[in-house]
């Protein structure tokens, strides 16, 4: 989790930073109360774990009722357990990892709970489509999107990410291997209550298209690609470059084996022009090294890279 920097009050980004997060958490909550929660799936998080509450719930409330009599109620709504988790996990965070997470998180987990709440109540828990397969889908997209909105206004909606932050500074493991092993159990703990493979295996399906959309969401849909190249003829491969309307910069570097000195192209192209440069390199230096990355955001002057005051970060 980032560390979220206020805008000034009433402000112009003010206003667009908590519409992101209101707009971020109503489509979060139409992927769980749609898509996501009528097939049981639990895509890890604090709604994971309450989607499996509500339904082992539902399948035990009788003999629940029998115990402890029937001021139990008979449905345990997501929302409301979901909130009721966020909000002790809220302050467990800042008590071990301090005041980081800030207004905006709180407005945004609550904001969340508000509209599953108003979802679940209104339309229910029966599936928008009639397709297990379809609902992961989508699920996914919605809640990867609105995640995507909440952290381009550099919020979160709390959860497990809290648990994770307080693993990974206490058992020194990166934050993200830690949020993907609670959410892993999270996951596994669907196939524990509802003894049905496909419900963990739509889950992470759910987990891993959120994922993708998130990163789209963030960086878009541009697929830039940096190429690092090494080859005696830079100064041909360099004016080739030039010649599709892309830049670069050359770095001055040394062979490990053979100690000769060398050139590097340095450059971010898309994927139609890596194919069209690495023709053109085979072509005149079929001895080149040539290296090939995803870059996830490239910010700055350039033909369809983003400014650097279009950055999220």
């Amino acid at each position: 989790m980032q560390k979220l920097t206020p805008e000034k009050l009433f402000s112009k980004k003010w206003f667009i930073a908590y519409s992101l997060i209101l707009l971020g958490s109503f489509v979060m909550a139409s992927g769980f109360v749609f898509f996501v929660s009528p097939y049981k799936l639990a895509p890890g998080g604090v709604y994971g774990i309450s989607i499996t509450l509500h339904y082992v719930y539902e399948m035990y409330h009788l003999a629940i009722q029998g115990l402890l009599g029937n001021w139990i109620p008979d449905n345990l709504e997501i929302s409301i357990v979901a909130i009721c988790m966020d909000i002790p996990l809220c302050l467990l965070g800042i008590k071990a990892l301090g005041p980081i997470f800030g207004v905006k998180t709180v407005v945004g987990f609550s904001s969340l709970a508000f509209f599953t709440y108003l979802l679940e109540n209104t339309w229910g828990y029966n599936p928008l489509v009639d397709d297990p397969m379809l609902s992961a889908i989508f699920g996914g997209v919605l809640i990867g999107l609105g995640v995507g909105l909440m952290f381009k206004a550099k919020a979160t909606s709390g959860g497990t990410d809290i648990i994770s932050m307080i693993l990974s500074k206490k058992l020194h493991i990166p934050v993200g291997t830690m949020l993907v092993i609670v959410d892993s159990i999270v996951v596994m703990v669907t196939l524990a209550a509802f003894k049905d493979w496909k419900i963990p295996l739509y889950s992470w399906l759910v987990i891993y298209i959120t994922g993708q959309i998130v990163n789209a969401t963030l960086y878009g849909f541009r697929r830039i690609k940096t190429m690092l190249i090494v080859s005696d003829k830079h100064e041909d491969i360099a004016r080739y470059i030039l010649g599709l309307d892309r830049g670069g910069t050359l770095f001055y570097g040394e062979g490990i084996y053979t100690g000769n000195a060398k050139k590097i192209i340095f450059t971010n192209v898309n994927i139609k022009e890596v194919n069209l440069i690495y023709d053109y390199i085979r072509e005149i230096d079929p001895q080149a090294f040539v290296t090939v990355m995803d870059a996830n955001e490239v910010t700055g002057e350039g033909r369809g890279f983003r400014n650097i005051h279009e950055s999220s970060h």
